[in-house]
C-alpha cells in the first residue's frame, strides 16, 4: 500500500466524535456498559439454549448463532471505540483497521442472512406444521447457518479487498470510531468509482435479498394465522413470531435508514450515530427482546434461577 508515489501506509488515527474529549469519560461509561450488558445477555443466550433441553429447536439453533454473531461484530469495534474515548493514542494499525473492517462486515453481513433464515423457519413451522421436522431438519439448518457465514464471508473478503487495494495520500485520519468502508474510501487519491459501485451492488444484493425472504415469509404466516379459526391457535402463533418480527423491524429499519436516506442527509455525525445504534446497541436489544418476549426462554431462566437459588 502507497501513499502518493512510494510512502507506505502504516497505519490510520480514528477521530471518533467531535464532542468526545468534553464527553469521554461519561461516553466510556455508557458505552463500556453497554457493551457488558451486550456480552453478557448473548452469551448468557447461548449457555441458557445449550443448557435446557426444551430449547434444542431450529429456532433457538439460529438464535444461538445470531447471538454469536452479535458478539463478534460489536466486539470488532467496541473495544477499540471505548480506548480512543479514555486515551491520547487513537491509532490503528493498518493491519489491525483490514482486520476490524473485515471482521465488521462479514459478521454484520451475516447477520442479516441469519434473519432471513430464522423468517423461513417460523415459515415452515407455521405453514407446514407436518413437515417442519422433515424440512428444518439438523442438517439443514447447519447448511443454513454455514451459508450465512459463507455469503458474510465472501462480502466482506470483497469489499475489504477492494477498500485497501486504493492508494492513500490525502489524510490518514478516518471521520469515524472505527475503520468503516466508506470514510476509509474518503481518504483515497485513487479512482473510488469501482468500490462506490461494489458497495452499492453488494448492500442493494444482501439487504433485497434477505429483506424478500422475510417479508413474503411473513405474507404466507399472515395468511396462515388469518385462517385459523382458534383464537388461541392465532396467538399461539403471534407469540412464536413476535420476537423474531422485532428483532427484525429493528435491525432492517436502522439499515434502510443508513443506507436508503438522501445523500444530501447523510452527514458524517449523522452515520456515527447510526453506526453506534447498529453496531453497538442492537446486539445488546436482541438478547432482551427474546428473553423478555419469549414464553419458553423466560421458562427455561426459571428453571435455571431456581437451580441456582
Amino acid at each position: 500500500m502507497t501513499q502518493g508515489n512510494s510512502t507506505e501506509v502504516t497505519g490510520f488515527f480514528l477521530l471518533g466524535f467531535g464532542a468526545q474529549h468534553r464527553f469521554r469519560h461519561v461516553l466510556f461509561i455508557v458505552f463500556l456498559l453497554i457493551y457488558v450488558i451486550c456480552m453478557m445477555g448473548n452469551i448468557g443466550m447461548i449457555l441458557l439454549i445449550k443448557a435446557d433441553a426444551r430449547l434444542q429447536t431450529p429456532m433457538y439453533f439460529f438464535l444461538q448463532h445470531l447471538a454469536f454473531v452479535d458478539i463478534c461484530y460489536t466486539s470488532a469495534i467496541t473495544p477499540k471505540m471505548l480506548q480512543i474515548f479514555i486515551s491520547e493514542n487513537k491509532s490503528i494499525s493498518f493491519v489491525g483497521c483490514v482486520v476490524q473492517l473485515w471482521v465488521y462486515a462479514a459478521f454484520a453481513s451475516s447477520d442479516c442472512y441469519l434473519l432471513a433464515a430464522m423468517a423461513v423457519d417460523r415459515y415452515v413451522a407455521i405453514c407446514k406444521p407436518l413437515r417442519y421436522p422433515t424440512v428444518m431438519s439438523r442438517r439443514v439448518c447447519i447448511q443454513l447457518a454455514a451459508g450465512s457465514y459463507v455469503v458474510g464471508s465472501i462480502n466482506s473478503s470483497v469489499h475489504t479487498g477492494f477498500t485497501f487495494s486504493l492508494s492513500f495520500c490525502k489524510s490518514h485520519a478516518i471521520n469515524h470510531f472505527f475503520c468503516d468502508g466508506p470514510p476509509i474510501v474518503a481518504l483515497s487519491c485513487s479512482n473510488t468509482d469501482i468500490n462506490m459501485m461494489l458497495a452499492a451492488v453488494f448492500v442493494g444484493f444482501n439487504l433485497t435479498f434477505t429483506v424478500s425472504v422475510v417479508i413474503f415469509s411473513y405474507i404466507y404466516i399472515l395468511a396462515a394465522i388469518l385462517k385459523m379459526s382458534s383464537t388461541a391457535g392465532r396467538k399461539k402463533a403471534f407469540s412464536t413470531c413476535a420476537s423474531h418480527l422485532t428483532a427484525v423491524t429493528i435491525f432492517y429499519g436502522t439499515l434502510f435508514y443508513m443506507y436508503l436516506q438522501p445523500r444530501f442527509n447523510n452527514s458524517q455525525k449523522n452515520m456515527k450515530v447510526l453506526s453506534i445504534f447498529y453496531g453497538v446497541v442492537i446486539p445488546m436489544l436482541n438478547p432482551l427482546i427474546y428473553s423478555l418476549r419469549n414464553k419458553e426462554v423466560k421458562e427455561a431462566l426459571k428453571v435455571i434461577g431456581k437451580k441456582f437459588l
